[in-house]
């Protein structure tokens, strides 16, 4: 399975910045070990490919610079050519994984899943929104009748996504996310489902059954990406839901084996994760990777 990284590109952040960027390394040193998984320094997505899901005024202030001070800090990191860098690697190796996918099953994303960023402006930790830019990229590239799921189960909506996908009937949105949680004000995904906070791995487990079975009936999907937040988890800072380590085992086989069934490629990329504990954000997003190659081995 090929593993597409971007934790060397680092994002300069101030002393105690909230945002876990050492995860995304430690992340790579327990995937180095896996001799099954090929790991693949992510490509730059390119500026027309960025322009699939984003507006052209927006790209240009990012690449110069020119973000507002309250445009900054609705993204949450400052801008530096580092940081465009970054967020362009970030993008690009989610459509690399994409792209993979359709002739190796399943492929990862180790960073990705900013799916706060809109069409115009980024927010929540996100600059570019590497979903949309790369199911546009799959189409444009590779099919252009390619029909895309876009699988969100990070514990926060994708509500970039789902803005910037709301009038495009071949990409399908679906977001299982926490009710109460950022973002305050929600996007209409093509499927949404808000849980309550203390939600548990029963209640979950059988939303996300639910929601598969909705997205069956409704969109006949060529090929998924799956935004595998750890943050539902219960040991996450900003999750408030209560789903255990094995509940996010089950909920990552209840994917996979949704798209084996149905001889759907998926890519993978790793979404939120706050852990009150690096590590056990580590643990979840590790789980997931392994998880995933337990089923592209099956095949």
């Amino acid at each position: 399975m090929k593993a597409f990284y971007t934790d060397h590109f680092v994002l300069p952040l101030p002393s105690g910045h909230r945002f876990p960027m050492e995860k995304y390394s430690k992340l790579r040193d327990l995937v180095s070990k896996e001799t099954s998984i090929e790991l693949i320094e992510a490509p730059a997505a390119s500026d027309t490919q960025i322009l699939y899901a984003h507006d052209p005024l927006y790209l240009i202030k990012i690449i110069e610079g020119k973000l507002s001070p309250s445009e900054q800090r609705e993204i949450g990191f400052p801008w530096s050519e580092k940081m465009v860098e970054r967020s362009r690697r970030s993008a690009g190796a989610t459509i690399a994984a994409c792209k993979t996918s359709l002739t190796e099953g399943i492929s990862v994303n180790l960073a990705g899943g900013t799916h706060h960023a809109y069409r115009d402006t980024g927010s929540g930790f996100c600059v570019f929104n590497d979903s949309a830019i790369a199911a546009r990229t799959l189409q444009k590239e590779v099919n252009p009748k390619l029909k895309i799921a876009i699988i969100d189960l990070d514990v926060h909506q994708g509500n970039g996504t789902a803005s910037i996908l709301q009038h495009d009937p071949s990409i399908f949105t679906l977001s299982i996310h926490g009710e109460n949680n950022f973002p305050f004000k929600k996007e209409t995904s093509d499927l949404d489902l808000g849980l309550p906070d203390g939600c548990d791995d029963s209640m979950y487990l059988k939303g996300l059954a639910n929601c598969l079975d909705q997205l069956e009936s409704r969109f006949k999907a060529d090929c998924i990406i799956y935004l595998a937040g750890a943050d539902p988890h219960e040991g996450d800072r900003l999750g408030r839901l209560s789903v255990s380590k094995s509940g996010m085992h089950l909920r990552d086989e209840l994917v996979f084996e949704y798209a084996k069934t149905r001889s759907l490629p998926v890519a993978i990329s790793m979404a939120g994760g706050y852990g009150k504990e690096i590590e056990s954000t580590v643990d979840i997003h590790f789980q997931t990777i392994m998880t995933a190659l337990r089923f592209q081995k099956a095949d």
